[in-house]
């Protein structure tokens, strides 16, 4: 099978926002397969059990898989690593940009949504994926630096902190993402 790759966005997002569109192209662009599936967002329809379906969808047509490689922001990435521990499923490469895990704080309705996304043994997922690279800054808005450090300094395998990048987001200038090219392929 072909190496193939899944882009997945945070709390309240789209595959259209951030730099996602511009990093499925330029993946495209190489000839890869990539998927950007639009999640249920909102208070209600974001949670663990939702999302886990639409994931779930994608596994059982066996798209998620060795050759995998999914890059997943914000809320994503303790989403994606639940999955793969809970599912026991293992994949080429994980790419976490602005990763958390346990945090409460930034306002009420993201604590809702996210809070079903978190779990005790993150560790565990380093059993699924050769390498967990973890991007990240110094001045996130939403997220504590500590947070995001703790989350990385759990599961990664090499980290990267980009300085003043915010939350990697359109907010933060972040329309397309260039630093991530060295950790695709």
């Amino acid at each position: 099978m072909k190496d193939n790759y899944f882009i997945i966005h945070g709390s309240f997002g789209s595959p259209f926002g951030n730099w996602f569109s511009w990093l499925h192209d330029f993946i495209e662009d190489d000839g890869k397969q990539v998927y950007v599936p639009q999640f249920p967002v909102g208070v209600g329809y974001q949670n663990y059990e939702n999302w886990s379906k639409l994931l779930k969808y994608y596994l059982d047509l066996g798209l998620i898989n060795e050759n995998t490689t999914i890059i997943a922001h914000s809320i994503a990435p303790v989403f994606v690593s639940k999955f793969l521990v809970e599912n026991k499923v293992q994949v080429r490469k994980l790419i976490f940009v602005c990763g958390f895990n346990n945090y409460l704080g930034i306002n009420e309705e993201y604590d809702t949504v996210n809070k079903t996304m978190y779990f005790n043994n993150l560790v565990d997922v380093k059993q699924y994926a050769n390498e967990i690279i973890c991007l990240y800054s110094n001045n996130d808005p939403y997220v504590k630096y500590e947070v995001e450090k703790e989350f990385a300094d759990t599961i990664a395998t090499e980290q990267v902190l980009i300085p003043n990048a915010g939350h990697i987001n359109s907010e933060s200038g972040y329309d397309t993402f260039e630093d991530i090219v060295n950790y695709i392929f």
